[in-house]
């Protein structure tokens, strides 16, 4: 080997040195990690207004309850799969989705009408939330477990469309791309969701409770088959109160829209308890003049954070008060 080929023989052995690997299990070990809001929701809609419950269904120690919040003046929405982020060195304090995502109206509560002024299209709200999600996502890096065709996150709005059309419930469902850059080092990007109306049905189809899961696959019945197969859950609570007996039979016959909002509350509240049975659960109602009220409220996780000084005291949320 000449003096010439030594020189360049060196300087390649230098620079394999000094170039960094791909990322392996070290960044791994600092990547953003997604905390997945595990369970699952139950709509009847009724004549006055809309039920609504939702139970935690464990998948992982680190997994969190479905997360109900407000959308805009007249929806509400509640949050399944990646609600939560935790960034590397955030000092444990993550990131909540909807937190991330612009005002998008005045919130209802148990106290305030709603205001149509405010009213946003949905199609806005789904894209807010993809804005939101885009910049988490894109920094995981490593393959993602997720079931065939199964979304990475979840929003289903819940309230009432303008010019009078009604109750209405939409499902939109985020799935994930990921490109292999070199190696097990890829990148992820979200799709813009796919939505699909759940509620109200077509015409001449039944009238029937509104059911989602996340993840899709969770075994078990559903509480609109067990109340169609009359269940011994079913049966005992049915049997206990006549009002029950007459919500049951509502849903059954597929005129769950005629059952008293009321009674259909109650029937809900009863029912999910054992449900739910140590599992975190929620229950309440949306009216299109009152807006939401609670009759079991969540267990809303507390946050450290910077008070807004210019948010009035008397501002709508959705936290419990204590």
């Amino acid at each position: 080997m000449n003096r010439s080929a030594a020189i360049v023989a060196l300087l390649l052995i230098l620079l394999a040195q000094t170039v960094p690997p791909a990322p392996r299990a070290q960044e791994r070990e600092d990547e953003i990690v997604a905390n997945l809001a595990t369970g699952r929701l139950i709509v009847h809609v009724t004549k006055e207004g809309i039920v609504f419950a939702t139970i935690e269904e464990t998948a992982e120690a680190s997994s969190i309850a479905p997360r109900v919040i407000s959308l805009d003046a007249s929806h509400i929405g509640v949050l399944l799969g990646a609600a939560e982020w935790v960034l590397p060195g955030a000092g444990g304090n993550p990131i909540r989705l909807e937190k991330s995502i612009p005002r998008l109206g005045r919130g209802p509560d148990a106290a305030s009408p709603r205001q149509t002024e405010d009213n946003r299209d949905l199609e806005m709200i789904g894209v807010a939330f993809l804005e939101a999600l885009r910049p988490l996502a894109s920094q995981l890096h490593h393959k993602i477990e997720l079931g065939p065709d199964e979304p990475l996150f979840e929003l289903i709005a819940i309230g009432y469309a303008p010019d009078f059309y009604g109750p209405e419930v939409w499902l939109y469902e985020y799935r994930v791309t990921q490109e292999a850059l070199r190696g097990d080092y890829l990148r992820t990007s979200v799709l813009r969701p796919r939505t699909m109306q759940l509620y109200p049905p077509r015409k001449h189809e039944p009238r029937t409770l509104v059911e989602v899961r996340y993840p899709p696959d969770t075994k078990g019945p559903s509480l609109q088959e067990r109340i169609l197969q009359n269940d011994p859950l079913i049966a005992r609570v049915a049997s206990s109160d006549p009002k029950f007996a007459g919500v049951v039979q509502k849903v059954q016959e597929g005129k769950a829209q005629n059952a008293n909002s009321a009674d259909a509350a109650e029937f809900l509240r009863a029912v999910v308890v054992p449900l739910a049975g140590k599992a975190r659960f929620a229950v309440g109602t949306y009216e299109e003049s009152h807006g939401l009220a609670w009759l079991v409220p969540p267990e809303e996780p507390i946050e450290k954070a910077k008070e807004d000084k210019n948010r009035s005291p008397d501002a709508p949320t959705l936290r419990r008060k204590p």
